[in-house]
């Protein structure tokens, strides 16, 4: 550990500064903190090299003075830590957490002063900080009405930028802009930048617990303000007592690979707090859901009403058949009728419509060994949700459900809680109030053994190591804007996923479409603008411990050698390695089976996938286990394949491997290769 004393600069008995350091523990990372010109500040230098200029730290308050200026550097405490746990279901059983740590503290006399600290963490893949506020006078309860924390990039000029806008109308939901880091503006975290000199730095958050989730605004030229969405009122963080914030984390590589390669946000949030989780399963499912997008079924009751209890029993027979765990039901609840954007006083969560039985299919699904998944969409009403809560929990664990897709569908800025008075508020879904709602959502849950895969989502900020049961999210444009989305997802919408909203944590994507023509082939329909193998490599490279087989049934039948790899493939990890890619054009991943028994554990599976440009990749099969042979089962793109007209094309090969071996992939445009390594 490199870690400095404090260092006390003097001039004619004039205290100046005083600046303290920690680096991550190979050195590559150096995080100084100062109180220069009597104002707390930090910046980062990467393998020598300055990154994060220096840049300002503090909070402002509504009513107390803010902690800014004239806060002088009063203590600081040191610590190192190495070591690992493991995670009950993930993309890796074992995380290692290594990383040297500072707390520094900051004070200012009273009676215009207080003090906080800001505690560091220096990984080799990056840095975290948050600030803690020990309970003390004058600041028992405050309301923050701004951070001055500040992400300063250093030679901003020349440097590229990946972003989605925030407070928009649309969550989450936006195509990625490519830019210059300059045209950048209030953004969505992950935000990832490749600076001047190639480094790749990914600025996003922690651990997002009883606060406001951050945007970042940017002010001068590259220097990018912590944003905290506000409630209704304008107020952005309302506290009682002492309290931390979420951590700010800055992820550090020279290659993009290494972002998602980084377990920070993970390493940085608190150990499971429910105890005993053996009952949250992953696992693949199918659904009633991609019919109502393509307009065979309607959500609402009526004659092609999807959610009927025929319905789910053919689904549950397709998927007992098949080898999924459960079935998705969306539209078996009161409320769907009309224009349900709209219906979020009116839904119930307990009373199904008249042609959904769910005690017969409750009865059914255990013979057949299928769940029912639940769903609960609120259209952004979140105070008829809360009320109906309990009862809704209690109906689906007494139905054998234990997993539950949650919708929050309304405009941002547009959920609808009714206060304590009865008069009704509008909040952002990233305000502090709704990042409650989500959580007050998961923990109930958990007491009825459920786990929760929330669409219209606050980002993902790692708490799933916390909340185990929180097993996936949405939170960016997902599958159904292939079919009615203007535009649909652009062919480098995967491998900018990959870069950007995937290293926050795992995404219910719902990949596996396998008819690309319901609205007619070409470049100017809505439909997945991909080739049918990347539609496969998608279960590789878009991490879920949930995964969807999206597609209708009988279009998995009409093509049952692709499909013979969508059931093959799991949805949990021994390892995972992201091996090759470039943010927003292409992305190689190679993920080792979790051992749950002993007839698995031992396969490796290869997802490959490019935007509009087609590739030669060339992979070395170094990640499979030394001294063994696999039967490596290959499903890529044919030679005439392309995604505008001819997206069917795909080649199924065998060949026996090494660890010792080479692959090379040729990838179609807005294609892909997938790969199952079976262990012989």
């Amino acid at each position: 550990m490199r870690l400095t004393a404090l260092m006390l600069a003097a001039f004619s008995g004039t205290c100046l500064a005083q600046t303290t350091t920690v680096s991550s523990p190979d050195g590559q990372i150096k995080v100084t903190i100062s109180d220069e010109q009597h104002t707390p500040s930090y910046e980062i230098s990467f393998a020598g090299k300055q990154v994060i200029a220096n840049s300002s730290l503090g909070l402002v308050f509504k009513q107390q003075p803010a902690m800014s200026e004239g806060y002088k550097i009063s203590s600081q405490t040191t610590d190192s830590v190495k070591s690992s746990w493991d995670q009950p279901w993930g993309e890796r059983q074992t995380v290692v957490d290594n990383h040297n740590e500072v707390a520094v503290t900051f004070k200012k006399p009273q009676p215009q002063g207080g003090t906080f600290t800001v505690r560091f963490r220096a990984f080799n893949d990056g840095v975290g900080f948050r600030y803690e506020l020990p309970k003390q006078a004058g600041y028992d309860d405050v309301e923050i009405t701004k951070e001055l924390t500040e992400f300063a990039i250093t030679d901003s000029s020349d440097a590229t930028a990946w972003w989605i806008p925030a407070r928009g109308w649309n969550r989450y939901e936006y195509v990625y802009n490519t830019t210059p880091l300059h045209k950048a503006a209030l953004v969505h975290t992950p935000f990832t930048i490749k600076n001047k000199e190639g480094v790749h730095i990914s600025i996003h958050e922690a651990a997002l617990v009883d606060y406001a989730g951050m945007v970042l605004n940017q002010r001068r030229d590259g220097t990018f303000q912590a944003d905290l969405t506000p409630w209704s009122d304008g107020v952005a963080v309302k506290k009682h007592g002492a309290f931390n914030t979420p951590w700010r984390t800055i992820q550090i590589g020279d290659e993009a690979v290494d972002l998602i390669n980084s377990d920070i946000i993970l390493n940085l949030n608190e150990p499971n707090k429910l105890g005993d989780v053996s009952w949250v399963k992953p696992g693949k499912y199918v659904g009633i859901w991609w019919g109502m997008h393509i307009n065979e079924n309607t959500w609402g009751s009526g004659k092609i009403h999807g959610a009927t209890t025929a319905n789910t029993k053919y689904y549950m027979d397709f998927a007992a058949k098949y080898g999924f765990d459960g079935v998705l039901v969306e539209g078996w609840n009161i409320g769907w009728d009309g224009d349900w954007f709209y219906n979020g006083d009116v839904f119930s969560f307990t009373q199904p419509y008249d042609d959904f039985d769910i005690e017969e299919l409750t009865r059914y699904g255990k013979e057949k060994g299928v769940q029912l998944i639940g769903h609960h969409e609120t259209s952004g009403n979140v105070t008829n949700y809360r009320n109906q809560m309990e009862d809704a929990f209690a109906l689906y664990e007494k139905s054998n459900v234990s997993q539950v897709k949650t919708g929050y569908v309304a405009d941002g800025g547009n959920i609808k809680r009714i206060d304590e008075n009865g008069i009704v508020r509008k909040e952002w879904h990233d305000g502090q109030f709704m990042v409650n709602e989500y959580l007050h959502n998961v923990k109930l849950a958990a007491k009825h053994k459920i786990s929760i895969n929330t669409h219209e989502p606050v980002k993902d900020t790692g708490l799933r190591r916390t909340y185990p049961n929180w097993i996936a999210r949405e939170g960016a444009r997902g599958q159904e804007f292939n079919a009615w989305g203007t535009p649909p997802n652009p062919p480098e919408h995967i491998p900018m996923l990959a870069f950007t909203r995937m290293l926050a944590g795992p995404m219910d994507f719902t990949p596996g479409i396998f008819d690309m023509g319901f609205n007619g082939l070409g470049a100017d329909t809505n439909r997945p603008q991909t080739t049918l193998a990347k539609q496969l490599a998608l279960y590789v490279v878009m991490y879920s411990p949930i995964q969807m087989a999206a597609d209708l049934p009988r279009n998995y039948l009409a093509k049952p050698d692709a499909f013979q790899f969508i059931q093959d493939v799991p949805t949990d990890w021994q390892q995972s390695i992201a091996l090759q890619g470039e943010v927003g054009d292409f992305v190689v991943f190679a993920r080792k089976e979790r051992k749950r028994d002993q007839y698995s554990g031992n396969d490796w599976y290869l997802g490959a996938v490019t935007d509009e440009k087609a590739r030669t990749l060339e992979v070395k099969l170094d990640f499979l286990d030394k001294g063994k042979k696999f039967e490596a089962q290959i499903y890529r793109d044919g030679d005439k394949a392309e995604w505008v007209n001819n997206p069917y094309d795909l080649k199924v090969e065998k060949r026996i491997v090494t660890a010792d071996d080479k692959l090379t992939l040729k990838l179609a445009t807005s294609g892909g290769t997938a790969i199952r390594f079976k262990a012989i």
